[in-house]
Order: structure tokens, then sequence, then C-alpha cells
């Protein structure tokens, strides 16, 4: 049976060290399988599987409870395909709102910049324009907050 150290399954999922410990303590994934002699954590190929789709799911910031359900409806497999599907689904339109968020962060900063470019070249009717259109870009951040 192939199996891996820490530091190897830490490289191959991008997880550090502490997280796999931490993944390991928190029961998302294990128990880990011990060397008999050395007492280091061996990890099988379906743990490194279960932990890259962890790191995918972390890096898309989906939190443990959901990383915990996640795991649970995968191992349902089919019964548990739509609830699989709205919990993803859940988690791209956070994203979705998140982006859009940042959108208006970047309206906000390229206008406040055309605002003062205005100002530098002394174009005091595109320093009105950039204004009006400032109000409503700093409407739109205040609703974010």
């Amino acid at each position: 049976m192939t199996s891996f150290t820490i530091q190897q399954v830490a490289r191959r999922s991008g997880l550090s060290e502490p997280t796999l410990r931490y993944y390991e303590d928190v029961g998302l994934v294990g128990p880990i399988d011990r060397d008999a002699s050395s007492g280091h954590r061996r990890y099988r190929s379906t743990d490194v599987d279960t932990l890259e789709a962890l790191a995918c799911l972390r890096a898309a910031g989906v939190g443990i409870d959901d990383m915990r359900t996640y795991l649970a409806n995968r191992a349902r497999g089919r019964a548990a395909a739509a609830e699989q599907r709205d919990l993803l689904l859940r988690h791209a339109e956070r994203i979705k709102a998140e982006i859009a968020a940042q959108h208006v962060r970047l309206e906000y900063l390229r206008e406040k910049a055309a605002l003062w470019d205005a100002r530098d070249r002394g174009d005091h009717a595109a320093e009105s324009e950039v204004t009006e259109r400032l109000v409503g870009v700093v409407t739109a951040l205040g609703a974010l907050q």
C-alpha cells in the first residue's frame, strides 16, 4: 500500500502541515495511520484525495462546517446529489456577491482617480462630471457596509 508523509501531502495538496493536523483534529480527515516505528503520520491515497478536495473548497472560501457537510454528502453519493449541488451553488452565489462588491470598490477607486486627474489638469468640467458619477458610486459603496 502506498503511503505519503505529511510533507508530501502538504506539497501535493497545497495545505500547510499545521492545517493538515488541524483537519485531522476536527475530523475532516482520518484518523490518519501512523508509522509503527516513528509515529509519524502516513497518509493513504484516499486521504490525499479528500485533502485535495478540501484544499479546493478552502480556496473557494468554504468553511469547516460546510466542508464537513460536503464530505458527508460525498460519502452518500447520488443520494446526496441535490444537497451537494445546493451547497456548492450557495457558495457560488456568495462569491458572485463578493465579486459584485469588488466591482463597486474598483469603480469607486477609478472614479476618485479620475476626479484627482481632472483636478490635476484643472479641467473643471471633467471634475464636475466625475463628481456626479461619484454620487452613485458612493451610494453603492455605502450599501455594501
